[in-house]
């Protein structure tokens, strides 16, 4: 009989919180839940952001957030121009890369995190990933056939 490994990959449960929709829409600001209908909040959240290649980013970012389905709304054209601004002088290599948004920290870790004292490795330890990634299309407004809905 062999003994697992505590330490392995499949044994580690990774931390989760929070469901995730990055909003691609410059014309929707969802001040409604897509998803339950209710009034969004605004909140802000530490984002951790994976560029490519193997660079993060911290932003605590103010966001849209629906605290029944426990969702964070971030718009797109908010977050792009900032990673811009971040690395068009430290690291413009990596300015137009695909990045992910991977989830949030603790705000104690992001302050940590912020003023270099911890590592990206100790970062990953600590990031809360989201549970679920959620996408929604806008339909626009009108009279529609109910086969067209």
């Amino acid at each position: 009989m062999t003994k697992k490994n505590p330490d392995t990959h499949q044994s580690k449960k990774l931390k989760q919180r929070h469901k995730f929709f990055l909003n691609p829409y410059q014309d929707c600001a969802f001040t409604k839940c897509p998803k339950c209908e209710t009034k969004t909040k605004i909140r802000k959240f530490p984002l951790v952001i994976k560029i490519e290649p193997k660079q993060l980013f911290l932003l605590n970012k103010q966001c849209k957030y629906c605290p029944i389905c426990d969702l964070i709304i971030a718009k797109k054209q908010e977050i792009e121009p900032l990673i811009t601004f971040e690395f068009s002088k430290s690291n413009p290599k990596i300015v137009d890369n695909q990045y992910l948004v991977m989830g949030t920290l603790d705000r104690k870790d992001w302050k940590d995190g912020n003023n270099k004292s911890l590592s990206s490795a100790e970062i990953i330890e600590r990031i809360y990933l989201f549970k679920d990634v959620w996408n929604f299309k806008v339909i626009p407004a009108g009279w529609y056939d109910n086969d067209e809905k």
